[in-house]
């Protein structure tokens, strides 16, 4: 394969891309989607780990999630399964999932389903907990465990029923395209696209005849309240969207990128399931006060999913507002960031115009072979976690990926295509 059909192979990867049709279709437990999900079995983020091997945040993670399931009764007991190779741990990348910051997810866990009707498969992603003290970021108390029953119980029931209350379900690159026209990158904020998340859904939950008011009344509370609502209905959306386009199977468009605090991961089009990995970077940015970089985690999550597809750090463009947050700098920052993300793209997704960059489209197809000649890597927004469980969210920031990973793809896609000069 040449460089000529390299090319026509990433083009057919981003015409993937863009047709693709996500709609989020229900919410139900994992355990009903994800067949791997059985007793004793844990998704988490990024590419494979062993459990030894994590940062305390995810390990804590683990915690919350025996405890949730009723696995052990007490903290105790829980981090005697998971010390005694008791727990078994996929990535949540290799059973059509995503989780955000440690990412793990247990069988009766509610989660979203998207599906991408151009190609007819299917991604999940748990629902957003809110802020404060939560399990993505390691927390396991009292609190913590009785939010997720009553997600269980009352938020994923009531919200799946909404769902598919509506004859189609929910178009999500319709609510992509009006949110980014309202400021948000689908990362850090999605302040827009979870009140027009709300606007759709609100009206239906306040219908529901069999649900008791006083929990139609919670679940749209909740939602009001949860501004990163719909970044996990982004992060299903992503995922959704790339593994369509790695049924092309050639080229060498990044089609994932993840981190557990450990590595860094990358898939490539033309390398299917393989992980090319590099030691994973802190993230750098700003601190809510109180806190500093030294009590700052590696890097961890599967949300790095969202700048896979173009927006999120690669659309700092469309949320000037964002930029503070992050520590960027300002509007000019922001337009630097993304017209220089575009150096590594291919194209421009249509279906997401953005107005504060001439209404070009957000960036679309992360070629590895462009990241590796011009040394610029992606730019991703994150969420910083204290590196100690519980502390939670102690910041916001960007971080890169190292280039080893994106050198690894193409050195192993070469040798796959028989350039062994």
């Amino acid at each position: 394969m040449g460089c000529q059909t390299i090319d026509e192979a990433n083009q057919a990867v981003i015409d993937k891309m863009i047709a693709a049709a996500p709609f989020l279709v229900d919410v139900v437990p994992a355990k009903d989607k994800i067949p791997e999900l059985e007793e004793h079995v844990l998704l988490h983020a990024g590419p494979p780990i062993k459990y030894e091997n994590m940062t305390d945040p995810m390990k804590g993670g683990c915690v919350g999630a025996i405890l949730f399931e009723g696995w052990g009764k007490d903290e105790e007991g829980a981090r005697e399964l998971l010390e005694n190779g008791k727990i078994k741990f996929i990535p949540c990348h290799e059973v059509n999932a995503v989780g955000p910051m440690g990412g793990i997810t247990s069988m009766n866990m509610p989660v979203l389903v998207v599906e991408n009707r151009e190609s007819g498969n299917e991604a999940y992603c748990q629902m957003n907990e809110g802020i404060g003290a939560v399990l993505r970021f390691g927390a396991y108390n009292e609190t913590v465990i009785n939010r997720l029953q009553w997600m269980k119980d009352v938020l994923g029931p009531v919200l799946g029923k909404a769902i598919r209350e509506m004859e189609d379900g929910l178009n999500v690159n319709v609510l992509i395209a009006k949110a980014i026209a309202m400021g948000d990158e689908f990362h850090q904020r999605n302040i827009a696209a979870s009140l027009a998340f709300l606007k759709e859904v609100a009206p239906i939950i306040s219908q529901l005849e069999d649900v008791e008011p006083e929990k139609r009344t919670e679940v749209i509370q909740f939602l009001a309240d949860t501004d990163q609502f719909f970044l996990n209905v982004a992060m299903a959306t992503g995922k959704a969207m790339m593994d369509a386009a790695r049924e092309i199977e050639h080229g060498t468009v990044v089609t994932a990128m993840c981190r557990n605090g450990e590595n860094f991961g990358i898939r490539i089009a033309g390398m299917g399931d393989e992980w090319f990995t590099a030691p994973v970077n802190t993230p750098q940015g700003l601190y809510f006060t109180g806190y500093s970089a030294d009590q700052a985690n590696p890097d961890i999550g599967d949300s790095a999913i969202t700048e896979t597809i173009g927006v999120g750090g690669m659309a700092m463009i469309a949320a000037p507002a964002v930029t503070r947050f992050v520590g960027t700098g300002g509007f000019e920052d922001a337009l630097e960031t993304s017209d220089e993300m575009m150096e590594i793209c291919i194209g421009e997704n249509p279906n997401f115009s953005i107005p504060t960059w001439d209404f070009k489209g957000a960036c679309l197809g992360i070629d590895a072979r462009k990241v590796v000649e011009k040394g610029i890597t992606p730019v991703i927004n994150t969420g910083i976690a204290h590196k100690i469980a519980g502390y939670g969210q102690i910041g916001a920031g960007t971080v890169k990926p190292p280039i080893e990973c994106f050198e690894k793809a193409i050195t192993a896609y070469a040798e796959k295509l028989g350039f062994n000069g």
